[in-house]
């Protein structure tokens, strides 16, 4: 039993070398795996923003009182342009024009308003073309005009008669530093694509090259061959992800790592090992049921926008309908974003991540099970 054992072991370790040489001698696939870990993910973490950044913003001000001036002077870099004064005529053809995306207009008698204790509206008109910043920028305002006249408030003596005072708190983020989650999410994004397009093509390029028939009469089992080709892209693209965090992620983007930092890399490396594996066993399974390149690329791009929808790496899975997110659970991309969040930003230790590191594990079984039974009908009939 050792004896056989051993010899299984060192036929896959030869196999994995095998598929390691092929993957590193094809330079091509070097250098999309090198800038899918380092430009991109610089590039995206940089160039899409979901903050508000210098929007443009103007203020018709019918009041020129204390406070409405101070509501002005409130709004400021980085997040708007100073405010420009803009008067109410001008204020509808300026929008439709695209010259500004917020329009702030305070009412005539707004201090006094304030002062007597009613409720005096604001009117707020904002270009929502401009998506992102429209939804966000509307809740800064919103921010801002409540912090200033609360402050207001305090200094003329009426706080007190206020129901309540807000005070937030941000954690994690405190500046809501849009590249802070980009740059670490887009390498989950990655991962998810290159983990299953290498694992898969490997297959399809042992096929069309004609290579597989070389490999059915060497005295290796079809387990073997699958194992190896998963392991070894596996190993590269953790190499490369972790390369990615600490030399993109954490040095050039500045985002930090929760401490102990050698425990944050190292949960990290342990639950993207576990997801890579589960995305390489998915990439080989869908191998299985193609027969050329194209096919492939045709039957892995709607899983791999449907792992990403549905991840949490876009969108929140809260905001997903009851019944989807019950689905998604069971996804292996889902919990996976799920733990790398909670390491990352959270500092989560195993007492956190073990039901996501359960759950990708089984996932990732279930896959190499049905994997390996469709690559054994597959050689049996290339036989």
């Amino acid at each position: 039993m050792y004896r056989k054992l051993q010899l299984w072991l060192g036929n896959l370790l030869a196999l994995i070398e095998k598929e390691l040489r092929s993957l590193l001698s094809d330079l091509p696939l070097i250098g999309l795996i090198a800038f899918s870990f380092s430009a991109a993910i610089y590039i995206t973490a940089t160039g899409i923003k979901t903050d508000v950044d210098h929007a443009s913003i103007a203020v018709i001000d019918a009041d020129q009182s204390q406070l409405s001036a101070r509501l002005s002077g409130a709004i400021q870099l980085p997040y708007f342009r100073p405010p420009e004064t803009l008067e109410r005529q001008r204020g509808d053809a300026d929008m439709e024009n695209g010259k500004y995306i917020f329009i702030l207009e305070i009412p005539p008698h707004f201090e006094a308003d304030v002062l007597a204790g009613r409720q005096p509206a604001i009117q707020l008109s904002v270009d929502a073309t401009a998506l992102t910043q429209a939804g966000i920028g509307t809740a800064y305002l919103q921010q801002i005009i409540l912090r200033e006249v609360a402050a207001y408030l305090q200094q003329a003596g009426i706080e007190a008669q206020l129901p309540l005072v807000a005070i937030p708190r941000m954690m994690f983020n405190p500046n809501s530093l849009s590249h802070w989650f980009t740059g670490l999410m887009q390498i989950i994004t990655n991962i998810t694509a290159l983990g299953v397009i290498l694992a898969g093509a490997a297959v399809i390029r042992e096929r069309e090259h004609g290579t597989i028939e070389h490999l059915l009469v060497m005295p290796v089992q079809p387990s073997q061959i699958a194992l190896a080709k998963i392991i070894a892209n596996t190993c590269v693209i953790l190499l490369a992800v972790m390369l990615s965090l600490w030399l993109v992620v954490h040095v050039m983007l500045a985002v930090p790592l929760p401490a102990p930092l050698w425990r944050t890399l190292l949960l990290f490396m342990l639950g993207s090992g576990l997801y890579l594996f589960t995305v390489a066993a998915l990439g080989v399974l869908l191998a299985t049921s193609t027969r050329s390149m194209p096919q492939f690329g045709l039957l892995s791009s709607p899983v791999y926008v449907v792992l990403y929808l549905l991840s949490g790496a876009a969108t929140p899975i809260e905001s997903m309908p009851q019944w989807m997110q019950k689905v998604v659970y069971v996804s292996p991309a889902t919990q996976y974003v799920t733990l790398a969040q909670a390491v990352l930003y959270r500092g989560a230790g195993p007492d956190i991540i073990w039901p996501q590191l359960l759950i990708i594990a089984v996932t990732g079984s279930l896959f190499l099970w049905i994997a390996l039974s469709r690559f054994r009908s597959m050689l049996s009939k290339q036989a």
